[in-house]
């Protein structure tokens, strides 16, 4: 039985189409991300799957429960870890971890063992308040109070958002030792970085999912020959590059811009062309796509 099975999931706000024929299954102890930037509808779909908001069509199971049918026994077997802060702030961390608890009908000493690793890193400072803790600290906080009642299913919803790169790496870090106690994860991100830290993923823009499959078989799959460019004057680099007949797409990817370009043009012909342009200083150099080139061409076409 799969812990998530939907079939074409459809929400619309007034005109705005949000969910265009979602289908999505995640298996039990499975990391599964959904990758794609804001508005893409991220949020709508998980709010859905926690029994949140209807769809107005499709259909969708948690834990083998109806979504619609089972709701109320739904949200005692998932935990969920909303994008923004949602814990008590006027609580202190350890109140806020009894709260949740005592929701659920259980206690922290019950389910401790499932907390400790990412506890211990907070507990110096239960006695403060959540409002007041660091965002990796809330982090930490919120990750524990959705897991305190033992879920079978956990969906995060973009966790790292505006945490620092340490704090990141510890939460995919704790993710993937919780995967290893059968619990299911369901987490988005804007992050692309974060996609290949994932068991299987889905590039998600406008409502749609464009391609799932495992990281390495969305970069496998990746057939268009790619280059990286830069030069002294990047802004006017990209604006130039688009004008060039052989260059399909041209992107700015951090300090260089990634080129796609037509199979029989070569490095040395772009070299030219661009020098030709007043680029004297320009490099070209031929480079293994990434998930974010693979985002950017399914999402262009």
């Amino acid at each position: 039985m799969a812990a998530i099975h939907a079939e074409g999931l459809e929400k619309s706000y007034g005109k705005l189409v949000a969910l265009k024929g979602i289908s999505l299954e995640v298996g039990a102890g499975e990391l599964f991300g959904i990758i794609g930037p804001d508005g893409a509808g991220k949020t709508t779909l998980f709010r859905i799957l926690t029994t949140l908001i209807l769809a107005d069509k499709g259909t969708a199971e948690v834990a083998g429960l109806d979504v619609v049918k089972d709701y109320k026994a739904i949200r005692s077997k998932v935990g969920y870890m909303p994008g923004r802060f949602s814990l008590y702030q006027d609580l202190t961390v350890e109140e806020n971890l009894d709260f949740f608890a005592t929701l659920f009908h259980t206690t922290v000493r019950e389910n401790y063992d499932l907390i400790k690793e990412i506890y211990v890193q907070i507990e110096p400072f239960k006695k403060r308040r959540a409002g007041a803790l660091s965002g990796g600290m809330k982090q930490k906080l919120a990750l524990c109070c959705a897991l305190i009642h033992k879920p079978e299913v956990l969906f995060l919803d973009e966790p790292t958002t505006g945490v620092d790169p340490i704090s990141r790496k510890e939460f995919w870090d704790m993710l993937a030792r919780l995967k290893q106690q059968g619990i299911a994860i369901l987490v988005s991100t804007p992050y692309m970085d974060e996609a290949s830290l994932c068991d299987r993923i889905a590039l998600m823009d406008g409502g749609q999912f464009l391609q799932t499959d495992t990281p390495k078989g969305i970069v496998a799959s990746y057939k268009e020959t790619i280059w990286a460019v830069k030069a002294s004057r990047m802004p006017q680099l990209l604006k130039e590059l688009r004008q060039i007949q052989q260059v399909k797409t041209a992107f700015a990817f951090g300090d260089v811009h990634h080129i796609t370009v037509e199979k029989d043009f070569t490095p040395e012909q772009l070299k030219e062309k661009l020098v030709g342009a007043g680029f004297t200083d320009a490099v070209v150099s031929p480079i293994q796509p990434g998930i974010e080139d693979a985002f950017m061409l399914l999402a262009g076409k």
